[in-house]
């Protein structure tokens, strides 16, 4: 007989409640070819019996997965670097791609480890570990006199953490695209790399945003009406040729403008510019002062919406700027904090869930620990909007019988949420079961039994 998957097996697969021998049992099942369900390889807390069986797992695609798991242990990810495929090292290279809140950071692998992958004999697995977002910035710092030059650039990464010493030898280091690279980091305040860098066409932009530019040098962008926007918001342009650029025909010269960090807000008013309903408010200087007070404070009491909003992406934001913020009428504001910080009130993260339902944001929102959940229930159960009913099941006063009225509901969301909810009774949870687009739900519900998860097992064919 061949395994096949079914709704209500990958339910099973991301229940909490699953026995250890169950999982056992799931993990060793290949499906014909493509191994466990996804869920069963991307659990937070993977028994030691379970990790010694997926490192064992005879599919590729079964530890690959369980290299990119959010969910594992760095130590955990590290015991395949040896693996004989190279897609395996490849994975544990590169680490995860998803996690179950985009806001959770991924614990780095040990620094020997990654000193391991990067001699891998496998160029895709070397390549895996210099991409990857979650190495250590002390495993890169390791790497500036690296005798490959992609791992040099990797080291440019973490230029604010060099040591004096580390930054020069990059400057001067034999590959010209480490060269550039590292020269555009060093540029701000070097105006002999900034001259130098203005002559060579790929760092141009760049240069000219970042760098230390002569008064001669800006002058010559101005006259030839070339790279405005970049120049627009260079730090070292003299006041008299930013009031040019102020009133420049161009809109997006005009809105650099309007973002640099010298104005008063008075002249910063006085500039005709226009901001997108949807932009998210990346400004370099309060993107480099996250967690400044003052910078803080400058941004999130400007008038400027793109400052307040760069300003709402900071976890730093003191109470008396977060309070301020929250009142905000500016909803991409309101949306960042509900995202970004940790202390947002329970009513900006309603009014995102609310305006957003539906998108990454407002699930977001929902997994905020201070989402409400008290009171939501009484207020929401009976609401026209299904969006709002889904709410009601997050109350712990819910009892049994709501629970099981909206798992009858019209909206196939608010039906599926009430589910997977352990105060279920069980004749409705077994029937739930048996349908389709409520059975992955059922399958997740921790109060369904174990005699039930094995007879959803036996039924996809997974062997005993």
């Amino acid at each position: 007989m061949v395994a096949v998957y079914s709704c209500a097996l990958e339910g099973v697969a991301a229940n909490p409640a699953l026995p250890t021998p169950l999982l056992l049992r799931l993990i060793a099942f290949d499906a014909g070819g493509p191994g466990p369900p996804f869920p069963a390889l991307h659990r937070p807390g993977l028994p030691e019996q379970a990790v010694a069986a997926v490192l064992t797992h005879p599919v590729v695609g079964t530890r690959v997965q369980f290299a990119m798991s959010g969910q594992a242990e760095p130590e955990q990810r590290a015991r395949l670097a040896d693996d004989l495929s190279p897609t395996v090292r490849a994975a544990v290279a590169y680490g995860p791609e998803w996690t179950h809140d985009p806001r959770t950071k991924v614990r780095p692998l040990p620094d020997a480890v990654c000193g391991r992958l990067l001699d891998d004999p496998e160029p895709s697995v070397r390549s895996a570990l210099l991409d990857s977002p979650h190495v250590a910035p002390s495993f890169l710092a390791s790497l500036v006199r690296h005798p490959d030059p992609a791992a040099r650039r990797a080291a440019l990464r973490v230029w604010n953490e060099l040591t004096a010493g580390g930054r020069a030898t990059l400057l001067e280091d034999p590959d010209p695209e480490v060269r550039r690279s590292a020269a555009l980091l060093a540029c701000p305040y070097d105006a002999r790399l900034t001259a130098a860098l203005l002559r060579d066409p790929a760092a141009l932009p760049e240069t000219l945003r970042r760098g230390l530019v002569s008064r001669a040098d800006a002058e010559r962008f101005l006259a030839e009406g070339v790279h405005l926007a970049e120049l627009a918001g260079n730090p070292s342009l003299p006041a008299d040729l930013v009031n040019r650029l102020a009133v420049d025909p161009d809109e997006g010269v005009r809105l650099a403008v309007s973002l640099r960090p010298e104005l008063t807000e008075a002249r910063r008013a006085a500039i005709d510019f226009t901001v997108a309903p949807h932009a998210r408010g990346e400004v370099d200087w309060v993107a480099a002062g996250i967690a400044d007070q003052g910078v803080l404070h400058q941004a999130a009491t400007s008038p400027h919406p793109l400052l307040r909003r760069a300003a709402a992406r900071s976890p730093h934001l003191p109470p008396g700027l977060l309070r301020l913020l929250s009142q905000d009428p500016d909803p991409v504001v309101r949306t960042h904090l509900a995202i970004h910080h940790p202390d947002t009130p329970e009513e900006v993260l309603m009014s995102v869930y609310a305006r957003l339902g539906g998108t990454l944001s407002a699930w977001m929102a929902t997994g905020h620990p201070r989402f409400p959940r008290e009171g939501l229930a009484a207020r929401y159960a009976d609401h026209p909007e299904a969006i709002y009913r889904q709410l009601a099941v997050r109350d712990p006063a819910a009892g049994p019988g709501m629970i099981e009225r909206l798992s009858h509901d019209p909206d196939v969301r608010t039906r599926q949420a009430a589910t997977r909810d352990p105060r279920l009774p069980l004749p409705r949870l077994l029937e739930a079961l048996a349908l389709p687009d409520l059975a992955s739900s059922a399958g997740a519900n921790p109060a369904l039994p174990p005699g039930e998860m094995a007879a959803v097992m036996d039924e996809a064919g997974v062997p005993a």
